[in-house]
């Protein structure tokens, strides 16, 4: 253990000084003097005006892999950045250089536990791609078939860890020394992050996300997912059918091979409708590189290393929000976006209605596929900072593929309008929210929440009939005004009571109904028995302590 801590304990270090140098060089040094522990170096320190978004970026490119991935999920997040920072944080680049063809093959070998000639006919030395956490070549089998090799950066897993921990104790130092750090939870969005990217380094998970799109999209001739060769594919290397299309947004190609540019708009419309409304499961690595037009007009995606998931209620909430937004009404709208933040303390309520009205102005009148989700999204930017709502991030995930697929869709069809087709879908999704067996679902389960509740109300009917003879109930109520406290005790003493009986009818009412319909549960009939007898002795409580206050 010793050896372990002794080579860690100075590469951290390092890593802290090479940290330290670069930011101080971008004029972060600001935030060092605050942040940083004592023992980092200081030199250089000049207190500095705030750097423009772009020193920021060109900081995060220069120091390496995890800062880049960090950079790139901040510009999915405008509730946590300025909006002048999501820009230029979005343009973030891995200008990392390929690493040598004999390493890839050596991490190759050692992951698939054979020689490199026995799993691949031929294999090109030269990367097709370079990342910062990995790199890809081009292959193929024995059966000739084409492949892509993914092969992950050797040492970057030790790399990231070091990132990570030193971004823990950065987060920490930052909310106990930073009054601004006070509005965010720097810890959390760290940790956030670190399972974002363990989870993008594990290319298995990379594998059944390709796996579960294929299941979702089957029998879907427009949608074409690689094959993933689970033989030749482990932690660290996934091996894929290599995907020969036109680019997307490569249009003077698309017309060249002679390809319906309107269809394949109404095809990448239509899967991105399904993922959102249908599947609650998308593709959130979204850039025109990823999507390549195969002949028939068929799209296929690659790179499913990062996806959104989108939970039923989310789903639900997010058609709503649409809803208030297409009517233009603001105060829906700030009401749909404060019951889905994740802070609803010490939001301006009145300020953020303001603030939606005049950009709900800015659209009345205009037809409805002249509405632009991108411009929506970057108007709605500056709001939801100004505002300090945090939204779920698979929000802002699926805002950017939106504004990806509005962007696209416009070069392909100037004149396509997608709400046409999200239209079938979210109406679909609604019928189904109100459908007799979702509410019988929801119905069902609030009924066992009752019955666990009145399960356990044997359990406390004594102890609290009891505190109520003897009076002794606590109320956390803070009187303003004392012009006449006993008359306010005596009521919401009154209030509590009833509040109680209420609770206890419902709930034998509720179990009473239950026994109806499901019939030979006859010992369920006792249980009713004991809840009427105790609603029976709160009732006779009751009375006896009105007489006493009388």
């Amino acid at each position: 253990m010793e050896p372990v801590l002794a080579t860690l304990i100075p590469k951290r270090f390092r890593r802290y000084r090479q940290i330290s140098r670069i930011l101080l060089r971008h004029g972060f040094g600001f935030l060092l003097e605050q942040a940083t522990p004592c023992w980092i170096p200081r030199r250089r320190r000049a207190a500095v005006a705030p750097p423009p978004a772009q020193h920021l970026r060109l900081a995060l490119e220069e120091l390496g892999p995890t800062f880049i991935k960090l950079g790139q999920v901040l510009s999915t997040r405008p509730d946590l950045v300025p909006p002048p920072f999501v820009t230029e944080l979005a343009r973030l680049q891995d200008r990392v250089p390929p690493f040598p063809s004999q390493r890839a093959r050596h991490q190759i070998e050692e992951e698939l536990g054979t020689p490199l000639e026995e799993s691949f006919a031929t294999f090109e030395e030269a990367p097709l791609a370079a990342a910062s956490l990995s790199q890809v070549h081009a292959a193929t089998l024995h059966s000739g078939e084409e492949v892509v090799v993914k092969v992950q950066r050797p040492g970057i897993e030790e790399t990231v860890a070091t990132d990570l921990e030193i971004l823990r104790q950065l987060a920490q130092l930052a909310e106990e020394r930073l009054p601004v750090a006070e509005l965010y939870d720097l810890r959390g969005i760290v940790e956030e992050f670190a399972h974002t990217l363990r989870g993008e380094m594990d290319f298995r998970r990379e594998g059944h996300h390709a796996e579960r799109f294929r299941r979702n999209f089957a029998g879907k001739r427009y949608l074409h997912i690689p094959r993933v060769y689970w033989e030749l594919t482990t932690h660290r290397v996934l091996t894929l059918e290599r995907i020969r299309g036109l680019k997307i947004d490569d249009i003077a190609a698309l017309d060249a091979a002679g390809l319906d540019r309107h269809q394949v708009a109404l095809h990448a419309t239509e899967i991105v409708m399904q993922e959102v409304f249908q599947d609650g499961f998308f593709h959130a690595d979204t850039h025109p590189g990823n999507f390549f037009v195969l002949p028939g007009n068929v799209i296929a995606a690659v790179d499913f290393g990062m996806v959104g998931r989108l939970s039923r209620s989310l789903r639900e909430q997010l058609v709503g929000l649409l809803t208030v937004a297409v009517r233009l009404d603001a105060d829906g709208l700030a009401e749909h976006l404060l019951r889905m933040s994740l802070v609803g303390q010490g939001v301006d309520r009145d300020g953020l209605r303001r603030d939606l009205e005049r950009l709900m102005q800015m659209y009345a009148g205009r037809p409805l596929k002249e509405i632009r989700a991108g411009e929506i999204i970057e108007e709605a930017m500056p709001i939801a900072f100004r505002r300090r709502l945090r939204l779920p991030a698979e929000l802002w995930l699926l805002g950017k593929m939106l504004g990806m697929l509005e962007g696209v869709g416009t070069q392909l069809d100037p004149d396509f309008n997608p709400f046409l087709v999200a239209r079938p879908y979210a109406s679909r999704l609604l019928q189904e929210a109100v459908s007799p067996a979702a509410l019988a679902q929801r119905a069902a389960a609030a009924l066992e929440d009752w019955g666990e509740l009145l399960l356990d109300l044997p359990t406390a009917a004594p102890t609290l009939v009891s505190r109520l003879h003897r009076g002794d109930f606590s109320l956390g109520v803070e009187l303003r005004r004392t012009e006449a406290p006993l008359a306010v005790l005596d009521t919401l003493s009154l209030r509590l009571a009833l509040g109680i009986l209420v609770a206890v009818g419902v709930v034998v009412a509720a179990l009473f109904l239950r026994l109806l319909l499901v019939p030979g549960t006859w010992w369920s009939w006792l249980i009713v028995g004991i809840g009427a007898a105790i609603l029976l002795t709160l009732l006779v409580a009751l009375f006896w302590t009105l007489r006493r206050i009388e």
